[in-house]
């Protein structure tokens, strides 16, 4: 046992005098004197070190005050008990005279061996009367209710609901993908309709739209074949079909992605880095963020104006659904900032900023696609520059075609090359990006306002967009 804190025994020296006795008591043997406290130990007595607790323990009580005589012989309190470490009171001398206390005592004595007893009994007789049916007020868990349930709108709750309806997806490409056969993904879905739709992301399935196979797995474990219905690489939409759809599905709510506030609740179910019936939370960070994000296999980026979101999301949430505090979808999980350069589900790890699809948009895509299985996007029949500040029209298209369409929605709304578009709607365009972003939350056919600027003057124009079909 380690002796540390408990001082170090010291040997006595021989020399040190030892206490006086103390002379015998001459008082009459029927008067009671009041108690002699012992002599202070000699100044030379070693000193001992113990831990605070073991002081605290051993420090004596104060000495109660002396007691007047009282009649009857009632004897004096009992003498004081000396400090931890200090001398053993003297021993009275043989011969002295006893105190007429005896008899008092034994009654005493026989006074608490009655209480005793007593106690023992009652303690006795309650023993056995809880052993005849008085039962603990503890507690145990077999004995909470059988049919314990979460709160509506609880996480818990919201997501025992939406987990039937979250799938897993495994793309595998076909051959004609170029990389080696049966190379692919996970990704994350979720139910559309009872005919077996699945919404995910145009990314999540792009490895094997021509050629290869893919796997939807529901979190009771059930796998089903799918196939793609139609995909739309710019806004980062695909809708499959289960080959054989089972009965019951149970297709999750839409919500209305427009009267979504920042500071909202946020539940995300995907399978990150193939942890399906994944949940996280979080909350609505901003809204409108125009996210511009590659489809991870050099295809054309995709562009959104996303809900940002810091619930966590990583490579395989893809394509799942973004929950409001209600169980209703109101985005899907397409792309994450993380600490390397640009978007895209490519890189590490969540930190806390997530991008999703807003619902009403992906909704009017996947209703297309099951139509017709193209994609259709709205256009204002102009060329801007991708790169640099504001949304510049070009001053020559691709491939030498006109920057602005003749007779496009543009050049009726009287626009020309060299136009910096700094409004759009009630949104203020800082690049081209953003401006795709946001006619891409309008339908063709829509008439919105535009703000620009030409030759340091501002002026504003309405423009009907148009629509293009399929991905160029």
């Amino acid at each position: 046992m380690s002796t540390e804190n408990e001082g170090t025994a010291v040997p006595a020296d021989p020399a040190a005098p030892s206490a006086p006795p103390t002379p015998p008591s001459t008082t009459a043997p029927d008067q009671p004197t009041a108690q002699t406290p012992p002599p202070p130990p000699p100044a030379d007595a070693p000193t001992v070190v113990r831990p605070p607790e073991a002081v605290a323990a051993a420090a004596p009580a104060p000495a109660p005050p002396t007691a007047p005589a009282a009649a009857g012989g009632w004897p004096p309190p009992p003498p004081a008990v000396p400090a931890w470490g200090a001398p053993p009171p003297p021993t009275p001398a043989p011969g002295a005279p006893r105190k007429r206390a005896g008899g008092l005592v034994a009654a005493v004595l026989a006074a608490a061996l009655v209480a005793g007893g007593v106690g023992g009994g009652i303690g006795y007789w309650a023993a056995e009367r809880g052993d005849d049916g008085v039962s603990s007020t503890t507690v145990s868990s077999g004995q909470t209710p059988a049919a314990f349930k979460r709160d509506p709108g609880t996480v818990a709750a919201v997501a025992a609901q939406a987990l039937p309806s979250v799938v897993t997806i495994q793309a595998k490409s076909g051959a004609a993908q170029g990389g080696g056969e049966g190379e692919g993904g996970t990704g994350t879905g979720f139910v559309y309709d009872q005919e077996g739709h699945i919404v995910t992301n145009n990314h999540v399935v792009a490895s094997a739209a021509e050629g290869g196979t893919l796997s939807v797995t529901f979190s009771d474990g059930k796998a089903y074949d799918a196939e793609v219905v139609g995909r739309a690489e710019g806004y980062d939409v695909a809708v499959l079909k289960l080959t054989n759809a089972p009965k019951g599905l149970k297709p999750l709510p839409l919500g209305d992605s427009d009267k979504v506030a920042v500071g909202d609740s946020t539940i995300a179910i995907g399978a990150p880095f193939g942890l399906s019936n994944t949940v996280t939370t979080g909350i609505i960070s901003a809204k409108n963020r125009p996210v511009a994000s590659g489809d991870g296999s050099g295809g054309g980026n995709s562009y959104m104006s996303a809900l940002q979101t810091d619930a966590s999301i990583n490579p395989g949430n893809s394509g799942g659904p973004l929950l409001d505090a209600s169980g209703a979808v109101i985005g899907i999980n397409s792309a994450i900032q993380s600490t390397g350069s640009g978007f895209g589900q490519s890189q590490a790890g969540s930190i806390g900023l997530g991008f999703a699809i807003p619902v009403n948009q992906a909704k009017n895509v996947a209703q297309q696609l099951i139509k017709t299985g193209k994609p259709v996007y709205p256009v204002i029949g102009a060329t801007v520059n991708m790169r640099g500040e504001g949304a510049t029209i070009a001053s020559q298209g691709t491939g030498g075609t006109p920057a602005v369409v003749p007779d496009g929605p543009a050049a009726k709304a009287g626009l020309k090359p060299g136009d910096v578009i700094t409004g759009f709607g009630d949104r203020q365009i800082d690049s081209g990006p953003t401006l795709i972003s946001e006619i891409w939350t309008h339908k063709p056919g829509d008439s919105v306002k535009i703000t620009y600027e030409r030759d340091g003057k501002t002026a504003t124009a309405t423009v009907t967009l148009g629509e293009r079909t399929g991905d160029s």
